[in-house]
């Protein structure tokens, strides 16, 4: 018998720490639901200098899931989310914009009649988990499921990554002075480590500085519309 093996071994993929998100402790009982607008104009006030960085983004603000007897409001004109305390404002940020940012510590910003205080920041690498989620990503208000996935494909490829296995989930509508902003959810799955990092580092379609396009880690495949109420 003759046996011969010479693959060689890749070397383990280490996600690199050039984008993070940096999270905050915050002091803060109640925000609206639909926030993006007024979360955004608060943060970019107090860092005037986001709006220049491309790859920064704010995460949108989410309270615990549906259970214990508790389930996410969804009526933005009579309801508020009750926020815990191990409840975080995330930013995804350059690191070197990580000691500018921390300038928000110790600050209390007005979301709208909500006060939020800012406590202690802590650093978190992005993951190299193979299952993406993201909460909002910009759509059309007409378009259907099939049609955004579609588009969702084009733009994935355009940023060299393959689609394998994509959901969609409900679609939102966030209210901006200019008029309504239309988002679904997507879960990408089955990424290599690289993909899911550069996935997390581009984004997907805009609006990064309103929580938009923003991914974040997600456990396993399962419907999209449990995290819609997460």
């Amino acid at each position: 018998m003759f046996w011969s093996d010479d693959s060689e071994k890749k070397p383990a993929f280490v996600v690199p720490d050039n984008i993070v998100d940096l999270a905050f402790q915050i002091s803060c009982p109640t925000l609206p639901i639909d926030h993006a607008y007024v979360l955004s104009t608060a943060i970019l006030q107090a860092l005037p200098w986001l709006v220049d960085e491309e790859q920064a983004g704010i995460h949108l603000v989410h309270g615990a899931s549906s259970g214990h007897g508790w389930t996410r409001p969804q009526d933005p004109g009579k309801e508020v989310l009750h926020l815990s305390r191990r409840t975080r404002l995330r930013l995804r940020l350059p690191r070197h914009r990580l000691e500018d940012a921390g300038e928000l510590s110790g600050r209390t910003l007005d979301i709208d009649g909500h006060s939020m205080g800012i406590g202690k920041s802590s650093v978190h690498l992005l993951s190299a988990i193979s299952t993406l989620f993201a909460r909002y990503v910009v759509t059309r208000e007409a378009i259907d499921e099939a049609e955004f996935l579609e588009q969702v494909a084009g733009e994935l490829g355009g940023q060299g990554i393959p689609c394998r296995k994509m959901l969609c989930g409900i679609p939102h509508t966030h209210s901006f002075p200019d008029g309504p902003v239309f988002t679904r959810s997507l879960m990408v799955a089955e990424l290599e480590p690289e993909q899911s990092v550069r996935l997390q580092q581009q984004g997907l379609g805009g609006g990064r500085k309103t929580g938009y396009g923003l991914f974040i880690p997600h456990k396993g495949i399962r419907p999209v519309k449990a995290e819609d109420d997460s």
